[in-house]
């Protein structure tokens, strides 16, 4: 019988009102937009990591700190903005340009194994004269 109870439609409950004197007034100072407008987010230090990998450290890389150019690998969602207001925010200085590259993944073999190294994503960022990044700390 205890299963069949279950299947019963039961009879509404009669809905508790708590007393005025519990509740509280709430003031609304400014009217609360419907649909707020979507705003992106600004790169902060706290978020660079959102967009920034690593700094890349390789023979063509270090040439192109005479030139002011730092080369990083980026997230690959990342785009030029994030990356600008990324490295502005973490080194403190201030970005010329941003050039993104995306490297595609190449096919590697072992044998009869076959399989492909990653690609990724790169940014070079050129940056003030008379400014530098320190990429690997002393």
């Amino acid at each position: 019988m205890a299963i069949r109870d279950i299947f019963k439609r039961r009879k509404p409950e009669e809905k508790k009102v708590k007393p005025e004197k519990e509740l509280k007034e709430v003031k609304v100072e400014k009217p609360v937009a419907i649909n707020p407008p979507k705003v992106k987010k600004e790169a902060k230090v706290g978020e660079a990591h959102r967009v920034l990998k690593t700094p890349q450290v390789t023979e063509k890389a270090t040439g192109l700190v005479g030139q002011n150019q730092y080369v990083f690998k980026v997230w690959p969602r990342a785009n030029k903005v994030e990356t600008k207001k990324a490295i502005e925010d973490l080194y403190g200085v201030d970005v010329i340009s941003v050039k993104i590259i995306k490297v595609p993944r190449k096919r590697r073999r072992l044998g009869r194994i076959q399989g492909f190294r990653r690609g990724y994503k790169k940014a070079i960022v050129k940056i003030k004269e008379g400014q530098k990044i320190e990429v690997l700390p002393r």
